[in-house]
């Protein structure tokens, strides 16, 4: 039975680590930078350079408004003319629904909802700006499709200034890519200097939190600068005070689900990390980027990076070393790296994702093996002891102190840790907890599936079979644990409801996660029998 109650131990640890993981989401304090921070930057002060008009328009109207449409081999994007905003995108290698041909909408803009990427140019000489509106470029045409054979697809927007000076937007997009290149290229034909700096935001109508405690993922803002390598910031904190935070470098994010947009300046270049909430609910991160001086007869190129897709990990460290980490492991990401590391090797051997689990399963349970038989051993020692310890605790009665000494020496004598039991259970924490955010994050388990019923190992069994028999497996489990005879009743009758216990909490786990444990107990199962096997030899059991 103490097993039994060491895996309650576990739920009990694990129910509360879900618990303090949601509140820190939730409510835990996000520190908002003060007009003191802004020394990289002196031309930026507040994010009321930044147009505020949404000029963003819904897909329903594309025809009137010239929308230009780009087609690659992972991205569908529409892009305004006017400012050059992307305004919808959708990820053709991933689908809305599993089964179904629709692709996964992460950008768009409909009656109800807002969720785009702006950027222009502000300044002194800036072309966007609330007082002067957006510029209104042309293209030389309205789609554009990157061809078979072809890497790169470039869609370059013109602008005409009324002082004659000409300003290109080029989009670059690649191959089996979901990061686009915007490059401003400016030829300043006027007889004056111009003064000009890039911004871009990210615009997404504030939405209902859609987090629970069996899956607490997060919704909302994040952002990284030279000081903090990752933060979120989410659209509670952006409506008690807007970001504003200078950097060398850094970048801005809005995160969902296995999905990110985020906007990525030169890391040369000093930034201003902002946030804001506009009219309408609309929460807004991004950056400004640094002050450009162009003289005249002079040309120059501005340049940032826009990301729009899942959270692969070896993508978004391709383009900046910490954007991978809105792949968010937690305070345990040390170990859930490697857990999603040897995941991934296995599946690449398999091609399964369940196969792969049952494979880290095996693989965590045979190192822990050792611990496993020492604890059980101990186990049995201390079984073994407890008439001693129940003569002791006559002969002493209420004496803690000599009843304390009378204990170890005992225990030094019989050669019996009473700690033993603790440390699987010790390292069994940290690692399934680390596993937990592997199968959560993981974008690569989004609909994938294992066999017969389960088609998606990211959601809860639709049957719940799989926790059925993880409950069973848990009773036969209990079963094969002999009762102490110094054990209380009543904790004996709380022991024989775990099965049932644990049965109804892991009916909302997503599938890999029962998966795991269900594989575990059946592993456990058998080396019960294995460790309970020698022990009877030694006349322990």
């Amino acid at each position: 039975m103490e097993s039994q109650r060491n895996i309650l131990l576990i739920g009990l640890l694990f129910v509360s680590f879900l618990l303090w993981q949601q509140w820190q989401a939730d409510k835990a304090p996000k520190p908002v930078a003060t007009e003191s921070s802004l020394v990289a930057n002196p031309a930026s002060t507040h994010s009321a350079d930044v147009p505020e008009a949404d000029t963003g328009v819904p897909a329903a109207v594309a025809a009137t408004q010239n929308i230009i449409t780009v087609k690659t081999d992972q991205l569908d994007v529409q892009i305004n003319p006017v400012g050059g905003d992307i305004v919808f995108a959708a990820l053709v290698s991933h689908k809305m629904e599993q089964g179904k041909d629709q692709p996964f909408v992460l950008l768009e803009q409909t009656k109800d909802y807002t969720y785009i990427a702006q950027s222009g140019l502000i300044g002194r000489d800036g072309i966007d700006s609330s007082a002067k509106g957006r510029a209104a470029f042309t293209a030389s045409a309205t789609e554009f499709t990157l061809a078979e054979g072809q890497d790169t697809l470039e869609v370059p927007l013109t602008y005409v200034a009324d002082n004659g000076v000409t300003y290109t937007k080029v989009f670059v997009f690649h191959r089996g890519k979901f990061n686009v290149d915007i490059d401003y290229k400016i030829n300043n034909t006027s007889a004056a200097p111009l003064q000009v700096q890039m911004y871009g935001q990210i615009k997404q109508t504030i939405k209902p939190s859609e987090s629970s405690m069996m899956m607490p993922t997060y919704r909302g803002g994040a952002f990284s600068t030279q000081d903090v390598r990752y933060e979120k910031y989410n659209f509670e904190d952006m409506a008690k005070g807007n970001l504003n935070q200078a950097t060398l470098g850094g970048w801005a994010a809005m995160l969902q689900h296995y999905f990110v947009s985020a906007w990525i300046p030169p890391a040369t270049d000093s930034n201003t990390i902002f946030s804001s909430v506009s009219a309408g609910g609309l929460a807004n991160i991004g950056f400004r980027g640094a002050v450009y001086d162009i003289a005249p007869g002079a040309s120059q190129e501005i340049s940032s990076q826009f990301y729009v897709g899942p959270k692969d990990q070896a993508a978004l460290s391709a383009i900046s070393e910490t954007l991978n980490l809105v792949v968010d492991y937690g305070f345990l990401w040390w170990l859930a790296v490697p857990i999603h590391w040897l995941l991934m090797f296995y599946q690449s051997f398999v091609g399964n994702w369940g196969m792969a689990i049952i494979l880290i399963t095996l693989t965590v349970r045979g190192l822990l093996f050792p611990l496993t038989k020492a604890q059980y051993t101990s186990m049995a020692k201390m079984r073994n002891l407890q008439p001693k310890l129940q003569d002791l605790k006559e002969r002493f009665g209420d004496d803690r102190q000599k009843m304390g000494q009378a204990m170890m020496e005992l225990y030094k004598k019989e050669k019996v840790n009473p700690m033993g039991g603790c440390l699987p259970i010790i390292l069994q924490m940290p690692i399934f907890i680390a596993l937990y955010w592997v199968l959560l994050e993981s974008f690569e388990l989004r609909h994938a599936p294992f066999m017969l019923w389960i088609h998606d190992l990211s959601v809860q069994d639709p049957y719940y079979i799989l926790p059925l028999l993880m409950g069973a497996s848990m009773f036969v489990m209990q079963k094969m644990q002999p009762i102490a005879p110094t054990m209380d009743p009543m904790q004996v009758k709380m022991m024989q409801w775990m099965p049932m216990i644990f049965t109804v909490f892991f009916l909302w786990f997503p599938s890999g996660l029962v998966l795991y444990w269900l594989v575990g107990n059946i592993v456990a199962i058998i080396q019960q029998k294995i460790i309970y096997a020698g022990l009877e030899k030694k006349g322990l059991k």
